[in-house]
């Protein structure tokens, strides 16, 4: 009798989750990477924000005990407080000038480091010294100009005077915002060489054969290319050059009669020099709603932009 070979049976399918749990699975994960961040921020940024802006209309907080609500009492005493007035003002000179000093300089620079004209050994030997402030915290670069400015310091000896500069009412915000642009040009600098290297030399010989000189295709070339990273550079730095408070702090505490009084060291002052507290989270929303103004037209261009 033949014998019958029976072929062996096929291994068994692997149970398979069901088909409902695995996409939920899929789609919660992400979040489960976000959650550690999230709770993060929450803590760090939601919570502390949501207590200045209910300390804000209420009277003193900490000090009282039972604090009682005042509506928009703390914003008119703050809008109308003199100091206030000239903190704002000093705040936008301060910013505008230091950012419009940023762009011109990091510009002119980052064009000198991408020009063909210069070798490659003094290209790095000025990319090392010309990005040099960027490496200094701000409580280095505020001791290192108080040295530098003070009455017997190498400036005063360089010029043979003896010019107080961060204690002149006249000099000292000029000063503060020299300090301030001296140590935020790399920033645009090194961004805008980076943009410059992207730019097509196609452009360019284009621009060439049709008959453009240097300014023109500078102009019509260079600054087109350039302007989505112009335009995010400037309203980051505005955000964070009207922020500025550690230099300040360090060189010149505000003073001297507050020609150097930043919104910052304004609520910082009402903080932690009058114990107003109220008072100081109502400056701080005010420069919050200010700060949103400026990131609301950050976040739109990226948006434009992608």
């Amino acid at each position: 009798m033949q014998d019958v070979i029976v072929a062996p049976a096929p291994p068994a399918a692997p149970i398979e989750p069901s088909r409902r749990r695995r996409p939920l699975s899929r789609a919660v994960e992400p979040y489960g990477f976000l959650v550690p961040t999230l709770a993060l921020m929450f803590v760090l940024m939601i919570i502390p924000v949501v207590l200045v802006v209910g300390y804000s209309v209420m009277d003193n907080v900490i000090l009282n005990a039972t604090p009682e609500f005042v509506g928009l009492d703390n914003f008119v005493t703050v809008l109308t407080d003199g100091a206030f007035l000239t903190a704002t003002g000093n705040t936008l000179f301060f910013t505008v000038v230091s950012v419009a000093a940023h762009l011109l300089i990091g510009l002119c620079f980052a064009m000198l480091l991408n020009s063909p004209l210069i070798g490659s050994v003094p290209r790095a030997v000025f990319r090392a010294l010309y990005i040099l402030p960027w490496l200094f915290t701000a409580a280095v670069i505020a001791v290192l100009w108080r040295m530098l400015l003070a009455p017997n310091g190498v400036i005063n000896y360089l010029l043979s005077t003896d010019v107080e500069w961060l204690a002149s009412p006249a000099l000292a915000l000029g000063t503060v915002t020299f300090i301030n642009i001296w140590a935020g040009y790399p920033f645009f600098m090194v961004s805008l060489l980076a943009g410059l290297q992207g730019v097509p030399a196609q452009l360019h010989e284009a621009a060439t054969v049709d008959g453009a000189n240097a300014w023109q295709r500078f102009w019509n070339v260079t600054i087109p290319q350039l302007r989505p990273i112009i335009i995010s550079l400037t309203l980051l730095d505005l955000i964070w050059t009207s922020q500025q408070f550690a230099l300040i702090w360090m060189t010149t505490g505000g003073g001297p009669v507050n020609v150097t009084e930043m919104l910052s060291t304004y609520t910082y002052k009402l903080a932690f020099s009058r114990y107003e507290f109220s008072l100081a989270s109502t400056s701080a929303v005010l420069v919050l709603l200010m700060s949103m103004v400026l990131a609301f037209f950050y976040v739109r261009h990226q948006k434009a932009g992608d």
